[in-house]
């Protein structure tokens, strides 16, 4: 972990011990780490089944967790006995594919539905102090584009989910609130725009994750699919930066009870990251194809509840983060998956 992410502020989560569901994911894994690398205590609760296993291994899960159980968000006595050994907890695990969840509802009820019902009861039998939960910059649809035609999501403004996924995140919110508020556990609400970084891959059958689709069709010699032409507009947030974010709204006194957005204020078009993957693959070639369902225009942050409430800003810039993954492509043995075609001499060469 880059010393950046050294945060003195974090120092009262030495020997404290931090519930984190989800936390053999990408964005878990990295919160797992710097809790780790602020003396805290990281119990992993995950089913380690998003990501196929040479992948995994590389988000070192084993390395930094105190405690790492197999194990489901829905699996009462789990949750309950772990809840009950924690002093923080932080509700990252979710059904978190936006395509996946518009195939299959029931999943994405049971995971990020049932799954967060079941957190928040045993946090409400414990002497949990805090609980953050993972919501997402897709419970505002697609917003009111501004006068520049570009959408700017503040926290406080009307939300309009378009997709199975974002209906199941605010729902979660509003039964955080409903539960924890004026309880003993305080609560934070962190609302993720599109997070990044390596070693983030796509999945088959997913539009989700631009960075990964776009800098793994260049490497292996595929067209960069542009959907709907690739105007709709993306705030990227370094996975890195993600979790700095996170851990501050564990612990910071200003973001009880708050929701917050995490992400850059910077709106960048889906096209604009195909044109930084592709300064790396000269013979990158795009592909314009349509607008697949629940596919917001998007947005970006209104980021000044993150600056005043947390004193966070994002410290990689993506140009920065679109490098860090390339390289990463190309240094990483079996970074690419099976089911993507094995990458072209012509693709690689830079």
């Amino acid at each position: 972990m880059a010393d950046v992410y050294f945060d003195p502020r974090l120092s009262e989560l030495a020997g404290a011990s931090v519930l984190v569901t989800g936390g053999g994911g990408l964005v878990g894994s990295r919160i797992v780490a710097q809790l780790a690398a602020c003396g805290a205590k990281p119990t992993v609760l995950d089913r380690f089944d998003a990501y196929p296993h040479p992948v995994r291994d590389l988000f070192r899960v084993d390395q930094h967790g105190a405690r790492v159980v197999l194990g489901d968000v829905r699996e009462r006595a789990t949750v309950k006995w772990l809840a009950g050994h924690a002093d923080y907890v932080i509700h990252a695990a979710a059904y978190a594919d936006v395509a996946a969840c518009t195939r299959r509802p029931d999943t994405a009820f049971a995971a990020n539905v049932h799954g967060t019902q079941t957190v928040l009861d045993a946090v409400m039998e414990s002497s949990v102090k805090r609980l953050v939960f993972v919501s997402s910059a897709s419970v505002y649809g697609d917003g009111t584009p501004t006068e520049d035609s570009v959408a700017r999501f503040a926290e406080d403004q009307p939300l309009t989910p378009i997709s199975v996924y974002a209906n199941t995140k605010l729902w979660g919110e509003h039964q955080v609130r409903l539960m924890l508020g004026g309880s003993g556990s305080e609560y934070s609400i962190v609302r993720y725009f599109s997070v990044y970084g390596d070693p983030q891959i796509p999945k088959p059958g997913s539009h989700s994750w631009m960075v990964p689709w776009l800098a793994l069709s260049a490497h292996t010699g595929k067209p960069m699919r542009l959907n709907g032409g690739g105007h709709q507009v993306r705030d990227m947030v370094h996975v890195e930066d993600i979790a700095h974010a996170t851990i501050l709204a564990l612990v910071t006194d200003q973001a009880a009870g708050q929701t917050i957005n995490i992400g850059t204020g910077i709106p960048t078009s889906v096209r604009r990251i195909a044109e930084l993957v592709a300064a790396h693959y000269p013979r990158a070639a795009f592909i314009e194809t349509p607008m697949p369902e629940g596919d917001p225009r998007g947005g970006y942050a209104d980021t000044r509840r993150a600056t005043d409430l947390l004193g966070w800003r994002p410290a990689i810039t993506l140009t920065e983060g679109v490098n860090r993954y390339v390289n990463w492509l190309r240094t990483t043995p079996g970074a690419v998956p099976d089911w993507f075609s094995a990458p072209t001499t012509a693709a690689l060469a830079a």
